[in-house]
């Protein structure tokens, strides 16, 4: 279970973990934290001297009612900073978490490696066709609706049958276009309420029926701070249980804003395996 990113083979049967770093001001645990170069450097070296593969690079808070970020503002976030990792890590690999094809685009002629797409492709219709252009790895996320009207939007008569569905179809269009490199990611949070999401974890390895690397960004989540009572900065603990029950599912990339620990779950684990 490999995917091509510039060139280099990453083999997913052994889990990798993905650093995320935010660059908008309102995201819900590291909002505005990174907000010149020195700082976003110093950031990135460390997610990837700490282990980790990926860099996930964002734009556009996705979180639950966010705001609307014009296409502009987010290229100007966010080009000039791959441009920036790209000069700093040259071998980096960068993904692109954002679901519009103009910020793809310009992002894979900066030097990213994979996109990031929590829409699949549904909220522009351009995207997998960019994606195939540049014939990059894409992740699919499962969501409904977009970040302002999701939660308004988790009525299922089966969650994770609609689910299989869901990415059946999305599959099943990405291949039609000749995009080889696909990763799936269970969106918690998007477009599901707390009980469902661990409806979702419980039967994760469901998914493995597709044939596809998972991705699970469970990462200082409300499903996880809902339930302890407490919040996103006093969730790590939290994180790093569902993390472990993830790779138990099935997970081969964790999505995670702590990279040291995610990095000792998936040593650890690979220890018993």
């Amino acid at each position: 279970m490999t995917i091509n990113c510039k060139g280099q083979l990453i083999d997913l049967t052994k889990p990798k973990v993905m650093g995320i770093l935010n660059l908008t001001p309102n995201s819900f645990f590291d909002g505005g934290k990174y907000t010149n170069e020195a700082e976003i450097i110093a950031q990135v070296g460390k997610m990837l001297s700490e282990g980790a593969t990926f860099i996930d690079i964002g734009a556009y808070s996705s979180k639950p009612n966010a705001e609307f970020v014009s296409v502009e503002e987010e290229m100007a976030r966010i080009v000039p900073i791959v441009e920036l990792l790209v000069q700093q890590f040259p071998q980096i690999l960068i993904s692109i978490d954002t679901f519009r094809s103009e910020v793809a685009e310009a992002c894979i002629l900066k030097g990213a490696a994979l996109i990031n797409d929590i829409a699949a492709g549904k909220l522009d219709d351009t995207m997998l066709n960019t994606v195939a252009k540049y014939n990059v790895p894409y992740i699919m996320m499962h969501m409904r609706g977009n970040p302002q009207t999701m939660q308004s939007l988790t009525e299922y008569q089966d969650v994770v049958k609609e689910m299989i569905l869901y990415f059946s179809e999305r599959i099943a269009a990405a291949r039609s276009l000749g995009i080889n490199d696909l990763i799936i990611d269970p969106g918690f949070g998007f477009a599901k309420t707390v009980e469902q999401n661990y409806e979702v974890l419980q039967k994760m390895e469901l998914f493995q029926q597709l044939d596809l690397p998972i991705l699970a960004g469970i990462s200082r989540k409300s499903m996880i701070y809902k339930v302890l009572n407490c919040n996103a900065s006093e969730s790590l603990n939290g994180t790093t249980v569902l993390n472990t029950v993830s790779l138990l599912k099935g997970a081969n990339i964790l999505r995670v804003h702590d990279v040291k620990e995610a990095v000792e779950c998936v040593t650890l684990f690979n220890a018993i395996n």
